[in-house]
């Protein structure tokens, strides 16, 4: 599962400190599905147009193993994910919220995007979120995931134990 950053594991927003730096907010229940994800043997990405060292900070904490950031030819760095890991595009799933995102939403299995996502990209995916992005959309997309793959019990059941 390949995820954007901005708009979609956080709200899109930019806030800027005096001196210059970009801060951003993540949801921390969108980072325990993606660990979830992850525990169930689901390969998680990020690709992200921005270039920020907070955003690998936080793709570090949850290990996300691929980060490709500073991609504004989002088509191509796809391509090149799919040479490394050797998935094929209808293996993987995106969820994106501008149309930036459309070159790799158009070609994986799942794309999916967020209710604050641009139009013509919710109308060109398979499901959006009811959650907005940055406000539990991508945990939403997470359970979602695990639930069509049957393996939502077992990732519940150590704390269930």
């Amino acid at each position: 599962m390949i995820f954007d950053v901005d708009g979609i594991l956080t709200d899109g927003s930019l806030h800027f400190s005096a001196d210059g730096e970009v801060m951003k907010t993540f949801n921390v229940l969108d980072g325990h599905g993606i660990k979830l994800l992850q525990q169930a043997g689901i390969a998680t990405a990020i690709i992200s147009a921005r270039q920020s060292p907070i955003v690998l900070k936080r793709a570090t904490d949850l290990g996300v193993q691929h980060v490709f950031q500073d991609a504004h030819d989002k088509r191509t760095i796809f391509e090149a994910l799919l040479g490394k890991t050797g998935m094929t595009a209808d293996e993987c799933g995106f969820v994106g919220d501008d149309v930036i995102d459309l070159p790799i939403l158009s070609r994986v299995g799942f794309a999916a995007s967020v209710p604050n996502g641009h139009a013509e990209v919710r109308k060109r995916v398979h499901y959006v979120t009811t959650a907005q992005g940055g406000r539990g959309a991508a945990r939403e997309l997470c359970d979602f995931i695990l639930h069509a793959q049957n393996k939502y019990e077992a990732a519940l059941a150590p704390y269930l134990a």
